[in-house]
C-alpha cells in the first residue's frame, strides 16, 4: 500500500574531483534504489559555493547528505569538512568521508573535524556498490527515520 503523501527525493552532494569515482558513486546510488537527486562538486571551493548558494548555485537545494573525498585540488576534503562543521547553517548535514585514503591520520583528523562516517573506497566495483548502499541504508533510512519520528 502506497503512502498518500509522496516523499521528496533525498538531495545528495558528491564532492570528488575524480570523474570515474563520481560515476561509480552515481551507479552505486542507482543500484541502491533510493529516490534521490544528485549534485556534484569537483573540489571544496565549488562545494562551498553550492552549500552557501553563491553565484551559479543561488537556487541550489541544501543537501540531506554530503559524500566527500579528501584528496582534491584548491580546497581539500578536510578543509571543506572544517568549514561545513563550523557553519551553523550547514553543520547539521551528515558528511560521509568516501575516500581512497587508508591513512589512519586522515581518519583521526576527520573524526576530530566531526565527520559523521569514514568509508574507504573499495577497489572492487561490487564492494564499492555495497559500501555506498550501506551508507544510504544507514544515513538515509535509519538515521533519517529516527529524526523524522522526533
Amino acid at each position: 500500500m502506497k503512502s498518500k503523501t509522496a516523499k521528496r527525493p533525498i538531495e545528495i552532494l558528491i564532492v570528488d574531483d575524480n570523474p570515474g569515482d563520481v560515476r561509480l558513486t552515481v551507479e552505486a546510488l542507482k543500484a541502491g534504489k533510493v529516490q534521490n537527486k544528485l549534485h556534484t562538486a569537483h573540489d571544496g571551493v565549488e562545494a562551498l559555493s553550492f552549500l552557501r548558494r553563491k553565484g551559479e548555485y543561488a537556487d541550489a537545494p541544501l543537501p540531506d547528505l554530503i559524500l566527500l573525498d579528501l584528496n582534491m585540488p584548491r580546497m581539500n576534503g578536510s578543509q571543506l569538512l572544517a568549514e561545513v562543521k563550523e557553519d551553523s547553517a550547514l553543520k547539521h548535514i551528515p558528511v560521509i568521508i568516501l575516500t581512497g585514503s587508508r591513512d589512519i591520520n586522515d581518519v583521526v583528523k576527520t573524526q576530530n573535524l566531526h565527520a559523521d562516517w569514514y568509508v574507504t573506497k573499495p577497489i572492487d566495483l561490487e564492494q564499492f556498490t555495497r559500501a555506498v548502499k550501506s551508507i544510504i541504508d544507514f544515513w538515509l533510512t535509519t538515521v533519517k527515520l529516527q529524526t523524522e519520528e522526533r
